[in-house]
């Protein structure tokens, strides 16, 4: 009878055990080669607006703040960060022997529609060198148009001033500064725009460096951070919980040090997820 008990026993073990799920079954890989949480673009500085992906009449970028850089005009803004970054630029292009003008920089809605308007009116037609309103880079607050003292003379710009030192510079040290040329010469075709070797467009340093290094599109990078994304939950992977595992502090460590009640001290400084 025991014989038997143990035997029921056994056999249900084994058919448990082997409907059961593996504990040990890993998650899937996260292939693509920048960060999830990073390409996850929680500030809001990768959205790519183009004549498909608008931005409505209302819309204002939070944190813009005037650029106090060598300008054509005046009352020029960018978002804080791209700001900063453009700052740096300049200061390092001047040392290396080039003073650079700011053209352009945040654009409203109804700037943007008085310029095409103008465009339009002038050529009677659209021929890719004033964006539809609310499909301007330049509305993201992330977008700047750089040019060299000769340009800020002509009327109006043309493909021509990549061939400039200035633009050769711009094109080889943007990404150190997290630019990126917005408008390349051979994504004409996917971005629409006609190539505008003046134009910048801050991503950060890390996404920068990804696409020039591939000579992508911001179009592109777009798609194929789509694919990663899908291909990461076709493989059973869950994108959302992945990022807040990136984004997550670690727990603070309690240190050796106890202050003057005796208390252990609790640390509050972390390292960044890598």
């Amino acid at each position: 009878m025991i014989r038997r008990i143990a035997a029921l026993v056994v056999t249900l073990f084994l058919l448990l055990a082997g409907f059961a799920p593996s504990a040990a079954q890993a998650d899937p890989v996260w292939q693509f080669p920048l960060a999830a949480n990073l390409v996850e673009d929680r500030e809001g500085l990768l959205i790519a607006i183009n004549k498909d992906k608008r931005l409505e009449a209302g819309y204002v970028p939070f944190n813009l703040v005037p650029l106090q850089l060598r300008a054509v005009g005046r009352g020029h803004q960018l978002r804080r960060e791209a700001a900063e970054a453009l700052t740096a630029m300049f200061a390092e292009a001047e040392a290396a022997g080039f003073k650079l003008y700011v053209k352009s920089a945040y654009r409203s809605y109804q700037t943007q529609s008085s310029m095409y308007a103008n465009r339009l009116e002038k050529y009677r037609k659209d021929d890719g060198v004033v964006a539809v309103p609310g499909s301007s880079d330049h509305q993201t607050g992330l977008g700047v148009d750089v040019l060299n003292y000769a340009w800020t003379q002509k009327d109006g710009m043309t493909p021509a001033f990549g061939e400039t030192e200035e633009a050769k510079w711009m094109e080889a040290n943007c990404a150190r500064f997290g630019f990126i040329i917005r408008y390349l010469p051979e994504k004409q075709e996917i971005t629409g725009i006609i190539y505008e070797p003046w134009h910048l467009r801050y991503v950060g340093e890390e996404v920068a460096a990804y696409i020039m290094e591939n000579r992508l599109s911001l179009e592109e990078f777009d798609d194929q951070v789509a694919q990663a994304i899908a291909s990461y939950e076709a493989a059973g992977g869950d994108y959302a919980a992945l990022c807040r595992e990136l984004n997550a502090l670690p727990v603070p460590k309690k240190l050796a040090e106890t202050d003057e009640e005796g208390d252990g001290e609790v640390s509050l400084f972390y390292q960044k997820n890598p």
